[in-house]
């Protein structure tokens, strides 16, 4: 059985027709930095607010650990035209036994409404379904977040229901919203629908 962590030996660079999707160096770090510092970007997210670029160092550091010990890291969204990054997106757990993954993202929120989000996680799906395998692919977000909720609607996922206290973040156990979407579905919604490239 083909495992997830085989296609990241070699870091996939992926595009869409807006954004670039590749590795996050330090190069990227006043850029993160520019929209992880505003509370806003960090609301719903199990992260919390860089007070410093400090906080945005440190985290690249933890992404550029995961690259070397699990992997599967994220991708960073650059903006083809503005040539910075504008957010990221990754894969943040996975089982290789029943082919499915979950989806984690944020975006600067300078791009918020402008379809940046969803037309990277439809190029993400297609890469997940076609080049690695999977058969389910999910994502959750906080109840209050609305925005979220309508990328996963507009990518085709499917309500599913509340997890009930399901994660620890900011000091409280929180309610998600699950979604998720299947190869099937994934399928047929590219043979009625335009070719997402």
């Amino acid at each position: 059985m083909t495992q997830i962590e085989e296609h990241f030996q070699e870091f996939p660079v992926l595009e869409t027709e807006r954004t670039r999707l590749r590795k996050i160096s330090y190069s990227d770090q006043d850029d993160m930095y520019s929209y992880c510092r505003f509370p806003m970007v960090s609301r719903y997210t199990v992260w919390d607010t860089h007070q410093s670029l400090d906080d945005t160092k440190a985290f690249i550091e933890f992404v550029l650990n995961r690259y070397d010990t699990q992997k599967v890291g994220p991708w960073g969204i650059e903006h083809k035209q503005a040539k910075k990054l504008i957010g990221s997106c990754s894969f943040v757990s996975w089982d290789n036994r029943n082919k499915r993954a979950e989806l984690g993202y944020v975006l600067s929120n300078e791009y918020w409404n402008q379809g940046y989000m969803s037309e990277v996680i439809r190029r993400i799906l297609e890469f997940g379904f076609n080049e690695l395998g999977l058969v389910r692919i999910e994502a959750r977000c906080h109840l209050d977040n609305i925005g979220s909720a309508r990328v996963m609607e507009k990518t085709g996922m499917r309500f599913e229901g509340v997890l009930r206290r399901h994660i620890w973040a900011k000091g409280a156990f929180q309610d998600v919203k699950l979604y998720s979407i299947i190869k099937d579905d994934f399928a047929s919604e590219l043979e009625e629908g335009p070719s997402i490239r």
